[in-house]
């Protein structure tokens, strides 16, 4: 809110410096903005009383928006990149899985990983977690277990995410 928007009773004011200039009417608030030839903020409108500040408007916009965009910069969005089994999967191609999910995991997304069955192999789901975890001991130095290992339909599914240093 800015200016004329303001429709409280009384405000907090604080200075072009930062200074606290009291509690007063919105009304002296505004004379005193209007004084200053700069615009009167409402930068918290939830306070008791609600705080307002004299400042260059324009100004200020540019500044939040340039913080908005520097906090969107920062941020790092996580992946979840999925990785497929088979119940008889040989052991070769088990740790070509392991290193895949390896690399996942340095660049720091999560990983989920799928066990999946097919027709008879339902039948030994029970037999076939060890997989999994043998598939989680081999990533037990960089990765640490999200989710463990629960059936989902005709698969199981775990999840993994990278250590916190």
């Amino acid at each position: 809110m800015v200016n004329g928007q303001i429709r409280f009773r009384e405000v907090r004011l604080i200075g072009t410096e930062g200074e606290q200039l009291g509690v007063m009417s919105s009304q002296e608030a505004l004379a005193k903005a209007e004084e200053a030839e700069l615009d009167l903020v409402c930068i918290a409108p939830t306070a008791k009383p609600p705080v307002c500040k004299i400042i260059d408007y324009s100004k200020y916009r540019y500044d939040m928006i340039r913080r908005e965009k520097e906090a969107r910069k920062k941020q790092k969005i996580v992946e979840l990149k999925e990785i497929r089994l088979s119940p008889n999967i040989d052991t070769n191609d088990l740790t070509t899985k392991v290193n895949a999910a390896r690399k996942f995991l340095e660049k720091g997304n999560k990983v989920k990983v799928t066990l999946r069955f097919r027709g008879r192999e339902m039948s030994h789901m029970n037999q076939s977690r060890y997989i999994l975890d043998d598939f989680a001991k081999e990533l037990a130095d960089i990765a640490v277990i999200d989710k463990p290992s629960k059936v989902e339909g005709r698969s199981l599914v775990m999840f993994l995410s990278a250590k916190k240093n």
